[in-house]
């Protein structure tokens, strides 16, 4: 396990792992035909590790989900199998919420429906002749989503010691990266396959940039595992480096040495940069107040580009929701839609358009339309081959293609007016419109939905959904363009690994309606409730834990300028409390008087 913080080169030390195998144990894994297995986060990733060890057969570079599914996906009785006992859960769980006291009547009619659709189903599966990986699931089409392949992989690997045997015969080096947003199950599978197999598992990460809810954090060095740390930071100034380490001291009290230096005159010097932390009302001026900080820190800095607004300033501003840039760039119902007493799964989601309601549109619907007005056949194609039932082999064969491209070139025409500048059209209307023409699946969770009568069905989130399926479609160009990081703009988990010249983190835990984060409780302004008291007794993760990790995280993307804002409704509180965290230099400290 490496072990390693912020800006220490963990990805440069998995790239060198990597050649180094290539040089030493090529040619022996070739002639056996195995392969070095390198997983990590996002497809982004896959192909910045590819572009710099190589397209080579030798490495088989993959997100986490690719990676489960390739390893499973010839075990199709097995997959069988596991669909049937996870069709029958569902129906559990369906039938124990009806029997719940005090469920409605129309939610019972609701329930009915679906454990009747859910049997259909089950009967469906068995005539299924090849199970695939796909966006949603769709039993009774043979298709898994992202969340099965979670669940199936690492199930399998425990059930069957031949599965586990194969793996390790296929892929006898395995390095995982970012393990600490890896879920624990497929932690568990790798080392019950390196506990009886002779294999060399690689666990690349550090548990305080852990920043999503499923992760595995913090992985425990079982005995015969080996650690290794990296202490130095390539990435930060000394400035910056004394605040990141102030953060993380109360954490894992790791300590990050050297800092970022630059070469002047033959001799290494380090950078110093700045830090400054501002401490402001949270009243109706804050966009009028970032403003004026970043004028100020223009001004004080000698650096124009604190002001610039775009991406070729390389600053970044840094905000723990995407309230305050969903207000500027328009897609403020949007977000509020699904952050707001939203589940976890759905307001983590918005910063990169994972969360399941935005995915059709971020994958597949908005690039068809872009391709489109671009006169992309190649783009248009590609994804209709990839999402559309229509093209499915199954359902052309014996019939004409011709024909089933028109409909969905006729398709794409209707789907380009409703997503058209000033269009008055709802996200639910474009749903609507392709699971009519069957442009590209859906996720089976958007069904209650699209019905002409939606029913609440008790699933987590469902008012959320059902409000963002409310949006102008607007809201979702407006959405698309922040997600592309075509604004200053960014929110604090959607920056993970990337690191700006200038960085402004805003923290505002009023606009967060979010209580999985609190930077008054974090800093001590704000007082802890009960269950916070209770989980910190217990040892249990608490608000603390996640803001702690949250907060260093962002200040950790700084090469050179790093600044805060922090809103708070009783400012001199606020700076006491400031004062006494000894996170920031005591010049560092500004309020509205400095800002004139």
């Amino acid at each position: 396990m490496m072990v390693a913080g912020a800006g220490s080169g963990k990805t440069t030390s998995l790239i060198k792992a990597l050649a180094h195998l290539r040089e030493t144990r090529g040619k022996a894994l070739r002639r056996a035909g195995q392969q070095i297995a390198c997983i990590t986060y996002t497809e982004v990733a896959v192909g910045e590790i590819s572009a710099d060890v190589g397209v080579t057969p030798l490495f088989h570079i993959s997100t986490i989900h690719s990676f489960l599914w390739s390893v499973v996906r010839s075990f199709q009785s097995d997959i069988a199998a596991w669909v049937v006992s996870r069709i029958e859960e569902k129906i559990a769980e369906k039938r124990a919420h009806y029997d719940k006291p005090g469920t409605r009547a129309a939610t019972k009619m609701r329930l009915d429906q679906e454990i009747v659709g859910l049997e259909a189903e089950l009967e469906a599966v068995g005539r299924v002749e090849k199970f695939t990986y796909g966006t949603g699931s769709r039993y009774s089409e043979g298709i898994l989503g992202h969340d099965d392949i979670l669940k199936l992989t690492p199930a399998c690997v425990e059930k069957h010691h031949l599965l586990r045997e194969i793996v390790a015969r296929r892929f006898p080096y395995i390095f995982v990266d970012e393990s600490q947003d890896t879920q624990p199950a497929v932690i568990q599978a790798l080392r019950q396959i390196a506990s009886e197999q002779p294999l060399c598992v690689g666990f690349f990460g550090d548990p305080m940039q852990k920043i999503y809810g499923t992760g595995a954090g913090a992985i425990e060095l079982l005995p015969g595992w080996g650690e290794i740390t990296k202490p130095e930071n390539f990435r930060c100034p000394t400035s910056v480096l004394g605040v990141i380490n102030a953060v993380r001291a109360p954490g894992d009290g790791l300590v990050q040495t050297r800092g970022r230096t630059v070469t002047v005159d033959g001799e290494e010097q380090s950078v110093v940069g700045t830090v400054n932390i501002f401490i402001l009302p949270s009243d109706d001026q804050r966009t009028a107040r970032l403003g004026a900080v970043r004028a100020w820190l223009a001004a004080q800095t000698g650096d124009g580009l604190w002001t610039s607004d775009m991406r070729d300033g390389d600053v970044r501003l840094l905000v723990l929701v995407h309230r305050m840039a969903a207000k500027r760039l328009g897609f403020a119902s949007l977000y509020s839609a699904l952050n707001d007493h939203a589940p976890q799964s759905l307001s983590e989601g918005i910063a990169d358009g994972s969360a399941w309601p935005l995915r059709p549109f971020v994958q597949q619907l908005l690039p068809l339309i872009v391709a489109s007005r671009a006169g992309d056949q190649f783009t248009i194609m590609s994804i209709l081959r990839a999402d559309s039932p229509c093209l499915e082999p199954e359902r052309l064969r014996g019939q004409a293609v011709a024909p089933v491209l028109v409909a969905l070139q006729h398709a794409i025409e209707q789907l380009a007016t409703l997503l058209a500048d000033g269009s008055a059209a709802t996200a639910r209307d474009v749903l609507r419109h392709v699971r009519d023409t069957e442009l590209v699946a859906l996720d089976d969770r958007f069904a209650a939905h699209l019905m002409d009568d939606p029913v609440d069905d008790g699933a987590e989130g469902f008012g959320n959904v059902a409000a963002f399926l409310e949006c102008n479609v607007g809201e979702l160009w407006a959405h698309r363009k922040y997600i592309l990081e075509e604004s200053p703009f960014a929110t604090h988990h959607g920056v993970k690994g990337a690191q700006f010249e200038r960085v402004l983190v805003v923290l505002d835990d009023e606009e967060a309606s979010y209580n999985q984060y609190s930077y008054g409780k974090y800093l001590g302004y704000a007082p802890l409730s009960d269950t916070d008291k209770a989980n910190i007794a217990e040892g249990k993760e608490s608000v603390l834990d996640r803001t702690r990790r949250l907060f260093y995280v962002c200040c950790s993307r700084a090469v050179k300028d790093l600044a805060v804002v922090l809103f708070a409704a009783d400012v001199a509180a606020a700076r006491s409390a400031v004062v006494d965290a000894k996170l920031f230099p005591a010049a560092s400290h500004h309020g509205v008087e400095q800002l004139g």
